[in-house]
């Protein structure tokens, strides 16, 4: 696979350009695994992830994903007002992300290989973690889910200021079907939001919910109509255009306020890798069983296609 360092359509330029340079109408940064380009109309950067294969967090996505926050920083950092929304969706019709790369997983379980599992983690946690403090901008992050947000998916999505779910989108935490648990964010996000019992609940139960079931749960903010979901952002973004420093300063309070922080998750990250070495090979299988049963649904559509 071909290595991407940076946005194949903007060329880097001088620390003193950058600095003055403003982002033109529709600019728009691409990357191997994903794409973002600026709404002017809005103020909104569209971000769609279109990882190569399993649509799930490869280290070739989460590359492009950290890669993709520090270029949005300094174009923000550089035109200060010309976005105040980032919004995280999909290009994979159906699905929003599969979670974390289970192929993988089971390769570094059973070389035991500990450094590895807590590296991938790491790497995972920093950039949700980015999303979550809004990459220390003036802005509001939105999560479009439109398809399944499952496992890391799902913990991808609950980062996000805002969640905003067609009817049809599912989510879950399918870990304890492999004696397994979300180790990426999914207590600390969701605990905030519903309390440590309802967490506890939902992570242990491997249930897969409905968008609606979430929403009157409190945890989607805004459910829309099936192939609405990019509109009702619109609307959302449009019903409170006039009270955006207020909204903002809220989403930042409740970060002030109830901290998920960085550090934390790392810390979970590492109690997730260690329990993960303890898993033994009927657990591996199942977590072989539903990497091929991703692999097998992606085969459906890609025959139809064809």
């Amino acid at each position: 696979m071909q290595h991407v360092t940076g946005p194949r359509l903007m060329p880097a330029a001088p620390a003193e350009a950058r600095v003055r340079q403003i982002p033109a109408p529709e600019a728009s940064l691409a990357y191997e695994n994903l794409d973002a380009r600026l709404d002017p109309g809005t103020a909104t950067w569209w971000c769609r992830m279109r990882p190569r294969g399993r649509p799930s967090f490869t280290t070739a996505l989460l590359r492009d994903i950290g890669e993709m926050q520090r270029d949005l920083g300094r174009q923000l950092r550089a035109a200060p007002g010309s976005a105040r929304h980032v919004v995280l969706g999909s290009a994979v019709p159906g699905i929003y992300n599969l979670g974390g790369d289970l192929a993988l997983f089971a390769e570094l379980i059973r070389a035991g290989d500990l450094a590895a599992l807590r590296h991938y983690g790491h790497a995972a946690v920093a950039a949700i973690h980015s999303n979550h403090t809004a990459f220390g901008l003036p802005v509001t992050t939105i999560a479009l889910v439109q398809g399944d947000a499952l496992g890391g998916g799902f913990e991808c999505a609950l980062a996000h200021d805002v969640i905003v779910a067609e009817r049809s989108a599912k989510f879950g935490l399918p870990e304890v079907l492999f004696n397994l648990f979300p180790g990426m964010g999914a207590y600390s996000f969701l605990s905030r939001r519903i309390g440590r019992v309802q967490a506890e609940r939902l992570i242990l139960s491997g249930r897969i919910h409905d968008a609606a079931e979430l929403h009157a749960m409190g945890i989607v903010d805004v459910l829309a109509e099936d192939g609405q979901g990019e509109e009702a952002v619109r609307e959302h973004i449009l019903r409170t255009a006039g009270r955006f420093n207020a909204y903002r300063a809220v989403y930042e309070t409740r970060r002030r306020v109830d901290p998920v922080t960085l550090d934390e998750l790392r810390n979970v990250v590492d109690g997730w890798a260690e329990a993960a070495l303890r898993l033994g090979e009927a657990d591996l299988r199942k977590m072989i069983r539903l990497a091929s049963a991703q692999d097998r649904r992606l085969a459906v559509p890609a025959a139809a296609a064809a």
